[in-house]
């Protein structure tokens, strides 16, 4: 039972690295897409990453969807952030993309808070 456990919690730890390495290749490809112009595979990669958005990489993504100007993959973000409960709210807040947008993009945080505000009064 323990070896079945060990092997259980081995792919889960392998998942979470292809994921991990599916994300980062989404974004270069969304990257390169952007700089040359190529709004087919842009399209295709925001397609992506929205289906493989979590709390852990949202932040990431939404940074990533500001400093290329994607309007489409930032609100896919800022609803995603937007239905989560508390404490997926705080494991958001502890994350790296966090501290990122809340140092470059501030004013992404004003929207967000706005968006979460409008939730609070429906």
């Amino acid at each position: 039972e323990d070896e079945m456990s060990q092997l259980m919690e081995e792919g889960q730890e392998t998942e979470a690295i292809e994921d991990g390495m599916l994300l980062q290749w989404l974004r270069d490809l969304f990257v390169a897409a952007d700089k040359y112009d190529v709004q087919c595979l842009k399209c295709i990669c925001v397609r992506q990453l929205s289906k493989h958005m979590g709390v852990l990489s949202v932040m990431s993504t939404l940074a990533l969807a500001e400093q290329h100007h994607c309007q489409e993959l930032k609100e896919v973000c800022l609803k995603f952030i937007q239905v989560q409960s508390p404490m997926c709210l705080q494991a958001i807040m502890t994350t790296n993309g966090w501290d990122h947008v809340y140092t470059t993009y501030p004013s992404i945080l004003k929207e967000l808070i706005a968006k979460l505000a409008s939730n609070q009064q429906k």
